[in-house]
């Protein structure tokens, strides 16, 4: 059985406006960007330990299609959605959201 997957609140946000920025450039583009966020949380949900860890107990997985990464850590309960990050970013953005949880 997969672990419910629960987005704290800034990572909602964030897939939330990459959503509306890939639909604004096309139509149906931002539903494609949403059905490979979605394809990236069930492996993370089948697959928790099999990524790599990228700070103490925070994993990574990537969206195809998409230059965006997932940072999450599953506990028994859930997974946890840290951050729907674009790539081209500074990488201490995620890194300070990571390090403050």
């Amino acid at each position: 059985m997969l672990k419910p997957i629960v987005f704290l609140p800034d990572a909602l946000v964030e897939a939330s406006e990459a959503y509306a920025w890939y639909e604004e450039k096309e139509i149906g583009l931002g539903e494609n960007f949403y059905r490979a966020l979605s394809v990236a949380l069930t492996y993370a949900a089948r697959n928790p330990d099999t990524l790599i860890k990228v700070y103490e107990n925070y994993r990574r997985v990537l969206l195809r299609r998409f230059p965006y990464a997932v940072f999450y850590e599953h506990g028994p309960e859930a997974i946890h959605i840290y951050s729907v990050f674009h790539c081209s970013q500074n990488p201490e953005k995620w890194m300070k959201r990571l390090k403050k949880s």
